[in-house]
């Protein structure tokens, strides 16, 4: 697949620039080994998604203690520990970014324990825990202590606060969705939206993140407001600190001299609008590498 979308990018059929992570699979790390990391002007292949436990509606995220809803049951982890524990090896040998899906609180400790073995403190490796979703109150300094990226989608918040609480319970829900509290531990978190999991729009995933309520309005006063997330974090989170969370922060990710002009036009000021308005912003022109590739 990473050839085919390459080959389409050369013919200038696909002109998405694209950071692609190869699943955990012995032949994409066969694949990696014998071709090396990949780079062209609008296609990054350096890492790999690993999934560590299942979703929380399910059931299926690993838990540390019971779900509440359903007693003697904590879901579980998709590999065992050991199998994550030799990937960690053979990534870090290969100077490759690990990228774990991870959203229960027993899943989150036993990956942050396992990096934390091959990161060994201060690094710029950049490995990431994709979700971050549900974290123990005593996990959240391997974040900062290991330089631990959360890379985290917004709507799941608004998605699941429905019926978190009767999966966590009180106490465990204040740990879940707790993106304010993630990202004090290194300063900067990348947001993206989990399409096709979620809507693909970015202006909802902004709306989720700062606003943290429904499209009509609920709840009246934001969920968990205490982890909600500035207007300039949140626009952050989405542009130049994920363009960090891939090593490409000094290309592209804001707009200055000497970097890639891919940027959009708004119908309004997201940074200003009210609140009721921003899921209703338009995307007017997209520019990639300074050329127009969409008008409404």
């Amino acid at each position: 697949m990473v050839e085919k979308i390459q080959s389409f990018q050369e013919k200038g059929s696909l002109k998405m620039r694209l950071f692609i992570l190869l699943s955990d699979a012995k032949k994409n790390y066969d694949y990696l080994i014998k071709k090396g990391s990949i780079k062209t002007d609008r296609l990054k292949v350096s890492g790999f998604k690993l999934y560590g436990d299942g979703a929380l509606g399910s059931r299926g995220a690993c838990l540390l203690k019971d779900y509440s809803d359903k007693p003697g049951w904590k879901g579980f982890l998709l590999s065992s520990a050991t199998h994550f524990d030799s990937m960690a090896a053979l990534i870090v040998k290969n100077k490759w970014q690990m990228c774990t899906h991870a959203i229960g609180d027993s899943g989150n400790r036993v990956l942050l324990n396992i990096y934390a073995k091959y990161l060994k403190g201060d690094n710029d490796l950049r490995w990431r825990i994709e979700h971050a979703q549900v974290v123990n109150e005593n996990d959240f300094h391997y974040f900062g202590d290991y330089k631990i990226i959360p890379s985290v989608q917004p709507t799941h918040a608004t998605s699941d606060m429905y019926w978190a609480g009767d999966r966590l319970g009180k106490e465990r829900l204040k740990g879940a969705y707790a993106y304010r509290q993630l990202l004090q531990q290194n300063g900067w978190m990348p947001l993206g939206t989990d399409f096709p999991v979620e809507d693909i729009s970015p202006f909802k995933t902004f709306y989720a993140a700062v606003i943290r309520k429904d499209a009509n309005g609920f709840p009246s006063g934001g969920f968990q407001m205490e982890n909600a997330l500035t207007r300039e974090q949140a626009l952050r989170g989405m542009t130049i600190w994920a363009a960090r969370a891939s090593f490409d922060e000094l290309e592209k990710g804001s707009l200055e001299a000497g970097k890639l002009a891919d940027f959009i036009i708004l119908d309004q000021d997201i940074m200003t609008a009210p609140e009721q308005g921003l899921l209703h912003t338009r995307v007017l022109k997209t520019f990639l590498n300074g050329e127009l590739v969409y008008s409404r």
